[in-house]
């Protein structure tokens, strides 16, 4: 619970910002084409993507399927990470001195899916 709650309340907000706008999000809409037009992700990723945030975050806080969700959120940082943040080396902008943010961010949402997954409180 100590993993699953962080992670399924800062996955809530970002999966809200996709599917629904929230919070200065694009809203589905929005960041399909952004993920379709601009990173050239097939719209079943996509919409993946987006569903493993938005409804992957609720099932990480009530611990229904959280392995489940730790999964497709790992998998959904890991491409953001490949495809978007690798460039800019491993450390946050912390400053905004650089041109974008790093993988450091990534890693650790990544490592506690992992983790999630091998043993996870809940269903």
């Amino acid at each position: 619970m100590v993993l699953r709650l962080p992670l399924g309340i800062v996955f809530f907000l970002h999966g809200m910002q996709k599917l629904l706008g929230w919070f200065s999000g694009n809203g589905f809409v929005g960041t399909m084409g952004f993920f379709t037009g601009k990173l050239g992700i097939p719209a079943e990723f996509a919409f993946l993507a987006i569903i493993a945030e938005g409804f992957g975050s609720l099932s990480l806080i009530a611990g229904f399927l959280a392995r489940v969700a730790a999964l497709g959120i790992s998998a959904t940082i890991t491409a953001a990470a490949s495809m978007l943040h690798v460039q800019n080396g491993f450390f946050m902008n912390w400053f905004g001195g650089r041109k974008g943010e790093g993988v450091e961010y990534h890693i650790v949402v990544a490592a506690i899916g992992l983790g999630l997954m091998i043993r996870v409180g809940g269903m």
